[in-house]
């Protein structure tokens, strides 16, 4: 069984891997079919990634594209159930784009579904414009697409 403050420890390590670059050890963390979510994506992203082969493609690029400090998150909900649980949680990404050095700061908004200590649903919303601006706008957004979407 996984605890509520187990599962904010688990999240607040994932947000340190993903900040630090360390994508596989974040992946890692997925189920074998986790699925990564992104209901509002950055206009021509897809919304969805199932599995540890695409989820490690897919967050490869953030890893090569994006340079991003998160800050400590503020919890909604960490509830058990069974072997998992469910964990709602808030914080806000420093975030610089390499290719062109644009910042931004991004609020995120993540519902996350856990199984046996592993992410078998990681939903996350946020707001595409912020990215896309700091891209230089979306003529300049549309030229960098090819090198931010794999699948």
């Amino acid at each position: 069984m996984t605890t509520p403050q187990e599962l904010k420890d688990l999240f607040r390590y994932g947000l340190d891997l993903l900040s630090d670059g360390r994508i596989e050890e974040w992946v890692d963390g997925f189920t074998a079919d986790g699925v990564l979510e992104f209901p509002y994506p950055a206009w021509g992203l897809p919304t969805r990634f199932q599995g540890r082969e695409a989820l490690l493609a897919q967050m490869t690029v953030f890893r090569e594209q994006l340079k991003v400090a998160f800050s400590e998150p503020e919890f909604y909900a960490a509830t058990q159930d069974g072997d998992g649980g469910l964990l709602v949680a808030s914080f806000t990404g420093d975030c610089t784009m390499i290719a062109t050095g644009g910042h931004y700061r991004q609020t995120y908004l993540s519902v996350v579904r856990y199984e046996q200590g592993r992410i078998a649903l990681f939903r996350d919303f946020w707001n595409p414009w912020a990215v896309m601006e700091a891209a230089g706008g979306e003529l300049a957004w549309k030229q960098l697409l090819p090198t931010m979407a794999r699948s």
